[in-house]
């Protein structure tokens, strides 16, 4: 792992993702596990370089943990609170992981560098899940999706972090239209029902929720999904991009 204190980041600022995804009527949450002794999952996270803008790298590092480019990506918060540090987490990490990562690895200048207090800026991005192959980095054990009502512990204040960016993705759902981008590119209309289920936790009238949908006129209608069951076939839609 290369020493982050080495590189050219602008210090004390960092980003934390939030990627949504949407399978099997659950709303899910990309999380990576740390490769070290105890459990310890975070968000996908990173810094940013001095010659980037703060997009720029959100997107890099979602491109990285994701595998493709085009992801709906928007900033919900700044997380800045003045007890905001890592040190607690870190010494805990480097007292289990003593074996690992030896004097000489997680040096003074190190911990240091990373205890600081940290403002991070909050990012959510909406990914059609079936794209999307999980990349892990060098400090993963593991990366995967986990439904957000039952999500691991999470280090620091990412369960808040994943909690206000959930909150935003709620109010800005039909505003700006973007519930679209976590399904594929044709759908059914129960299927949209389903999401927004997931989404909100909580179930629709079914005749409300398809005219408050179609009365968006964001939606084109086409063939019909034949399943071969006896049930009436539903029709197929896909979102109109501007």
């Amino acid at each position: 792992m290369r020493a982050p204190s080495k590189e050219d980041y602008i210090q004390q600022l960092s980003i934390d993702c939030v990627i949504f995804g949407y399978q099997d009527k659950q709303l899910k949450v990309l999380v990576p596990k740390l490769n070290f002794k105890g459990d310890f999952w975070a968000l996908p996270s990173g810094f940013i370089y001095q010659n980037e803008s703060i997009d720029q790298a959100a997107r890099r590092i979602l491109e990285g943990r994701t595998g493709i480019r085009d992801i709906y990506l928007e900033q919900f918060r700044v997380f800045g609170e003045t007890g905001r540090s890592t040190k607690t987490f870190l010494e805990r990490l480097i007292e289990l992981n003593k074996d690992k990562l030896g004097d000489d690895q997680f040096n003074r200048k190190e911990f240091e560098w990373f205890t600081r207090r940290f403002v991070s800026i909050g990012y959510y991005a909406l990914v059609d899940i079936n794209k999307v192959t999980p990349q892990q980095n060098e400090i993963d054990e593991s990366i995967g999706w986990y439904d957000i009502r039952h999500l691991p512990s999470l280090i620091l204040d990412h369960h808040e972090i994943v909690a206000r960016a959930l909150d935003t993705l709620r109010l800005n759902l039909d505003e700006k239209l973007i519930a679209f981008n976590l399904l594929p590119e044709t759908f059914t209309m129960k299927e949209v029902q389903e999401l927004y289920e997931a989404i909100y936790d909580k179930p629709f009238a079914r005749n409300n929720f398809q005219k408050k949908i179609l009365d968006l006129n964001v939606l084109e209608r086409l063939e019909k999904k034949y399943t071969g069951a006896a049930n009436k076939a539903p029709y197929l839609y896909r979102f109109q991009r501007s």
